[in-house]
């Protein structure tokens, strides 16, 4: 008997899907324990975080990239492989389909899959020098602005040596599984998983010499923000939010954490992407 986490979009249609599966793997001799997606925040102090077991033998989520960034923090920092099942607009982490469910289980199940490990970011927060806040994120960091706010000034040092300070209407660290998320939106490139690296994407820049920029995965990003900022909000993975100002320091570096990824024989990553980005006809 395996234990399998389920992870729901909060859809009626992806929770009668889940209704099925469970009921599946319950006649297959399986236990689930399932979860519904949990709603973004910017409410730190109220926030009630659970976290999975850890003898979960995979997590599959039911829904799309918002609802697989959800169970991301569900699982926290164990070595837990995740699959994603389409029930979204554009899911870039899912894995198979809703018609591909249960042939995807019963491969997963017998243990004929593999894993592939996603770099997280790992975000330290400091208030006047003491920390305030840790979290990890699988897509991406953004410093955003308010809707009347003025331009956001953000200095930007890697490992100590200052590098510029952006003027913008926020800024985006992201991981190579996230440049097709935000940071693709705002102009930057695409970045191939295996690619390690990390990115730093300006949102809509003052200075128009200020581009896309991408360092070395080993590096440590410091940000401060400018007194002439205002109203500006940090959020992980678009999942949770923290106001922040110039009493603050975000330091950002690669996770010792990555996420596991459940891959399934022919699949292939640049397949997916023609598919999701409709290039040479492709659909989704």
């Amino acid at each position: 008997m395996k234990t399998i986490g389920l992870v729901v979009k909060a859809d009626r249609e992806a929770q009668q899907k889940a209704d099925q599966f469970q009921e599946w793997l319950t006649k297959e001799g399986h236990r689930t324990i399932r979860k519904q997606s949990s709603h973004p925040s910017d409410d730190f102090g109220n926030l009630q975080r659970s976290f999975s077991p850890p003898d979960l033998y995979c997590v599959f989520v039911l829904g799309g990239d918002g609802t697989f960034l959800s169970a991301v923090r569900w699982i926290g920092d164990q070595a837990i492989p995740l699959i994603g099942v389409k029930f979204g607009e554009v899911g870039f982490l899912a894995e198979a389909t809703e018609d591909g469910l249960l042939p995807a289980a019963k491969s997963i199940l017998s243990g004929n899959f593999t894993t592939f490990p996603r770099m997280r970011l790992n975000v330290t927060v400091l208030r006047n020098g003491v920390e305030i806040k840790n979290e990890s994120a699988l897509n991406d960091v953004v410093i955003n602005k308010g809707a009347l706010a003025r331009l956001a000034r953000m200095k930007t040092y890697i490992d100590d040596k200052y590098i510029t300070e952006y003027r913008a209407d926020g800024l985006i660290v992201s991981t190579p599984t996230g440049s097709t998320a935000y940071s693709l939106a705002a102009g930057g490139p695409i970045i191939h998983p295996s690619v390690q690296g990390i990115l730093i994407s300006p949102i809509c820049p003052f200075t128009l010499t200020n581009r896309p920029l991408i360092v070395p995965e080993n590096v440590r990003i410091n940000i401060t923000v400018s007194e002439k900022s205002s109203k500006l909000m940090l959020t992980f993975d678009g999942q949770i939010g923290l106001k922040i100002d110039a009493l603050d320091t975000i330091i950002i570096k690669k996770s010792r954490y990555p996420v596991h990824l459940i891959t399934l024989p022919h699949q292939d990553y640049f397949d997916v992407l023609k598919a999701k980005l409709q290039w040479s006809g492709s659909r989704i």
